[in-house]
């Protein structure tokens, strides 16, 4: 059978978009004859059958439901015309969330309600749901990480929905890769956003219009149907009946909304209750905040926090801020009591301390953190001196079983960078030692003063400059700023000052009394030994380690007089530095007196082209040391000194006089000269007593030496003249006329070129000084004998005249003053010149002419 009529067209839709669940009315022809006829309605792909209401064959009213497509045509199927055609479109938008309390011009169904609320975003109150995507732009996170974000922005948050939202923040934790056609999408989006809340109530009416207009239409066919009635309220009549419905609709309504209303209520107080949290979120959240601070160490943040919590509530009369505050004062107590621990923690750096004592002094703490600060670094420092003897007596205890275990003092100690940076003044005596290994040999009572002084250098400063701070105030304020609270803690630390000068007095006498203890025990009584002895005293120190022990101290004096501590508190360390210099000096000469007697150990009899020995350097070292040789005590008896035996078979005794001999003059002449100049340059005033006192000595042991000499060489040559001139029973009165010299001459005159050939050998120097006196000794012999003769014969005369001359004239050379050494007496070659002519004037004279006369 053929249609009867032409199928559905749809011209026109109002509105023309909307979301899901929006209102439409359709417009068209051929719409169908009745509701029955009407079989099929879709909008936009979705069935909206459900929904439709036909009005009249030009007009259908329904709903649009959610579609896959965001525009389509309208389709309109009836029975009798069959599937349609339509010439507009409708564009679907896509839902925006609507909060409970949000106007509508659309009904949303409680399902949906609530799929978007269960879609909300985490944390973000359902009585403020915000879009999750506020840009519309596609999020992408960066891998900033989020610590590094807290610390660039510092007190600010990423949340768009927090106070201290930063823009920057957002954007690079969830657009750090966007492109910037992407970035001015989402202005334009923004923008869009803006201008729809600016709309307001105007754009809520303009999309709920059709519904406005039906309202206004039933409105006016009520008015319309009670004209026409015209009766009053009497029962049964239409007014009453329509008074029954209102009031029936009216408790329907109340019954089914009464759910709604009450969460409405409830969303009233939450919402407050949010209000409130988020107006006085500081001090809710402070009590959490404080403790993330505090476990990440921002404890400026907190005083900064618990200061404007103070200002703000520190007051208040509010239960629910009292309680809160009184939780914030409960941690901020803890802080105190975490602060001030941290403060008395030994060891710890200055400036650890100044932080500490000035988070305390903003935290108002009670008491004085400063002083008890003090107080516990100056027993820390009492208390490391102690243990610094303890653990090195119970080391040197244990050397002995642990096979001399030692430790060696660290490199990058306050003593050795001060020993660097501030090197002795007066000369390289007390510098110290370049070779690592001597911290290795040191002895234990060295190391104790080292490792003593570093303790004191390294702590003391830190100690005196934290006072000073104490007292200018600078402690309690970095910017110096005067308050009253600053002002009473400065005028408590000037309230302190003899304390802390006990303080500094107990550190620098328990310094001296520990190395009294340990160097100078003699100087304490039994009880200090007893606190402050212990050492084996077994092995005393030698001269040089103690120059080192008073190089260390003086460097301590040195560095706390830089702090400008009163000198008389440092009073005990120079009076120590006194003591210590006056025992390494008897020390000194204690070692000297007893190495002298063994110098004889250290000649090696090898003579230098300077006619000298090794030993002479070392002699002069030990008579410089002494001041005085003891002669007295020194004896030739195989050239033993002190008796200790010089036995070194290749050389005679008479040889090793010589050396000595010549060595006593090089000391004399040239090295006595030098190290009086050293002495003086460097600031020696007895120098030139101690030099006097040595060479005198020195020339009481060479005269001796030269005397003992002469005595051995000169006593053979004079014993062998007189049995020389009478061998053979010669007589003076009956000889022979003179052919020569005798034999007896000849001999003499070869002894002394063989003295003169080992002389010569050792000291250049020595020749004329020797041969002078063995000289005047054979002619003071020569004289004895002529004048012992009591009378001569011509011949004996002639004899005797020809030998004494000869005699002379070989030994002339030694008879000029110039060739005379110094140390001769002046009276030396006259005495000879006189023996030659006692001798000759002993014989008889000889007649001017005659034959013998021109023998001579």
């Amino acid at each position: 059978m053929s249609r009867a009529r032409q199928p559905p067209l749809v011209t026109g839709i109002s509105p023309n978009e909307g979301a899901p669940w929006t209102k439409v009315t359709i417009r068209g022809e051929n719409l169908g004859t009745g509701p029955n006829d009407l079989i099929g309605l879709s909008i936009c792909g979705h069935n909206c059958l459900l929904t439709a209401e036909w009005m009249s064959a030009s007009k259908i009213v329904c709903r649009v439901g959610p579609a896959k497509d965001d525009k389509g045509e309208i389709i309109v199927t009836t029975r009798s015309g069959g599937q349609g055609t339509s010439t507009v479109s409708f564009k679907l938008l896509k839902p925006e969330r609507i909060g409970i309390l949000d106007q509508s011009a659309v009904w949303l169904d409680e399902l949906n309600y609530y799929d978007m609320r269960t879609d909300r975003n985490k944390g973000i109150s359902p009585l403020s749901l915000r879009p999750a995507n506020p840009l519309g732009i596609e999020i992408d996170k960066g891998n900033v990480p989020l610590k590094d974000l807290e610390n660039m922005f510092p007190s600010m948050s990423g949340d768009f929905t927090s106070e201290n939202f930063s823009a920057t923040w957002y954007l690079i934790e969830n657009h750090s890769s966007t492109s910037f056609e992407q970035l001015r999408a989402a202005v334009v989006n923004l923008k869009k956003q803006a201008s729809k809340k600016n709309e307001g109530s105007l754009a809520y009416v303009k999309g709920g219009l059709s519904t406005f207009f039906e309202a206004q239409d039933a409105l006016a066919a009520i008015h319309q149907k009670l004209e026409s009635d015209g009766t009053e309220k009497v029962e049964g009549s239409m007014t009453q009946r329509l008074e029954n419905v209102l009031n029936r609709a009216s408790e329907t309504a109340d019954t089914l909304f009464q759910e709604v209303l009450g969460r409405k209520d409830k969303a009233d107080s939450t919402r407050n209750a949010l209000n409130v949290l988020q107006r006085f979120k500081f001090l809710f959240n402070l009590p959490l905040n404080i403790e993330r601070n505090i476990q990440k160490g921002d404890y400026d943040v907190v005083i900064n926090d618990y200061e404007k919590a103070k200002s703000l509530f520190g007051n208040t009369e509010v239960p629910v801020f009292k309680k809160v505050y009184s939780e914030v004062e409960t941690r901020i107590e803890a802080l105190r009591k975490l602060l001030l621990d941290k403060l008395l923690e030994t060891p710890s750096t200055l400036h650890d301390q100044k932080r500490y004592i000035r988070y305390l002094s903003d935290l108002h703490a009670p008491g004085d953190p400063a002083w008890q600060c003090i107080v516990a670094q100056h027993k820390w420092i009492l208390q490391l001196m102690q243990n610094c003897k303890e653990d090195l007596i119970k080391e040197q205890k244990g050397t002995h079983t642990l096979g001399g275990v030692s430790l060696e003092l660290d490199r990058s100690s306050a003593l050795n960078r001060i020993s660097l940076s501030a090197p002795v003044k007066r000369g390289g005596s007390f510098q110290t030692p370049k070779d690592d290994s001597w911290h290795y040999k040191s002895p234990q009572q060295v190391r104790f003063v080292e490792k003593l002084s570093d303790v004191v250098i390294s702590q003391l400063p830190n100690f005196w400059k934290l006072w000073i701070s104490y007292v200018n105030g600078s402690l309690f304020s970095e910017t110096g700023e005067k308050s009253g609270q600053v002002e009473k803690l400065k005028k408590n630390a000037r309230q302190r000052q003899n304390d802390f000068k006990g303080m500094i007095e107990e550190v620098t006498r328990r310094l001296v009394q520990l190395v009294r203890g340990a160097l100078l025990p003699s100087s304490l009584t039994e009880q200090q030994l007893r606190q402050y002895g212990g050492w084996d005293t077994k092995t005393p120190l030698s001269g040089a380690w103690l120059t080192q022990v008073i190089h260390t101290v003086r460097l301590s004096h040195e560095a706390l007089s830089a702090l400008e501590i009163p000198n008389d508190l440092l009073q005990v360390i120079q009076d120590l530095l006194q003591d210590l210099r006056v025992h390494c000096l008897l020390t000194t000469l204690q070692h000297t007196e007893e190495d002298v007697k063994r110098l004889a150990e250290k000649e090696d009899w090898v003579v230098d082209n300077e006619g000298i020995t090794s030993l002479v350097y070392v002699l002069c070292f030990y008579y410089i040391l002494s001041g005085l040789f003891h002669s007295k005590n020194l004896k030739i008896k195989n050239l033993r000194i002190n008796g200790v035996c010089f036995s070194r078979p290749s050389l005679s005794s008479e040889q090793r006089l010589l050396i000595i001999l010549s060595n006593c003059q090089y000391l004399e002449r040239h090295t006595f000269l030098s190290l009086a100049e050293h002495l003086e340059k460097n600031g020696f005033t007895t120098a030139e007593k101690i030099i006097r006192v040595s060479i005198e000595a020195l020339r009481q042991l060479d005269e001796y030496l030269f005397e003992t000499y002469i005595e051995k060489k000169s006593d053979p040559i004079v014993g062998s003249l007189e049995p020389g001139i009478y061998a053979g029973y010669f007589d003076w009165k009956d000889c022979l006329p003179p052919t020569g010299v005798r034999s007896y001459l000849k001999e003499a005159l070869v002894s002394i070129i063989s003295v003169h050939a080992e002389v010569f050998t050792v000291s250049k120097e020595l020749v004329s000084r020797v041969l002078s006196k063995i000289i005047e000794a054979i002619a003071e012999e020569m004289s004895r004998l002529m004048q012992c003769v009591s009378s001569f014969s011509k011949n004996g005369a002639l004899q005797a005249r020809l030998e004494i001359c000869a005699l002379r004239d070989a030994i002339e050379l030694y008879l000029t003053s110039e060739n005379v050494l110094i140390q001769l007496k002046p009276k030396s070659v006259s005495m000879i010149i006189a023996s030659f002519k006692q001798a000759l004037e002993a014989l008889p004279q000889l007649q001017s002419g005659s034959a013998s006369s021109s023998v001579i």
